[in-house]
């Protein structure tokens, strides 16, 4: 698990999905199911204030009866968040990920934001390392099969 961050930024799309901190929940969803993601990154002047997923969306909106039309997104945004460098290897992030249960990394290169990586995309890398690892002892053991 050997592969950069920066790596994996490279293979997925370049859109990066973000809405103001003073959009309305509802604004932020309708982009969210319309880019089928489920995390959003809120942002004021280019910087960098929060994100907004899923698990907001059911915890600290719906389950508290807030309306998503009236809400602002910075009244709900999960504000702690780690940042990461494109260095960062797929299993150091998935240990951070881990440790500190967070499913979105945002990876910074500088001040400058390259993209965000997800839970689900370490995994899928992981997963692919691992069978490329288990196809090279499979030849080595057995021999290259034509």
């Amino acid at each position: 698990m050997e592969t950069r961050l920066g790596t994996i930024l490279k293979e997925k799309p370049q859109a990066l999905f973000t809405v103001a901190s003073d959009a309305t929940v509802q604004e932020a969803v309708d982009i969210m199911s319309n880019s089928n993601v489920g995390c959003i990154m809120v942002m004021d002047h280019g910087r960098l204030m929060g994100l907004f997923t899923e698990r907001d969306l059911m915890k600290r909106v719906i389950h508290a009866g807030l309306n998503p039309r009236q809400t602002a997104v910075h009244d709900v945004m999960t504000t702690e968040i780690a940042t990461v460098t494109p260095a960062l290897t797929v299993g150091e992030a998935m240990a951070l990920c881990t440790d500190k249960r967070l499913r979105h990394l945002p990876v910074y290169d500088g001040d400058t934001l390259l993209g965000i990586v997800s839970a689900g995309d370490l995994t899928k890398w992981a997963i692919s390392e691992q069978e490329h690892t288990i196809d090279d002892l499979t030849r080595y053991i057995y021999g290259e099969r034509a």
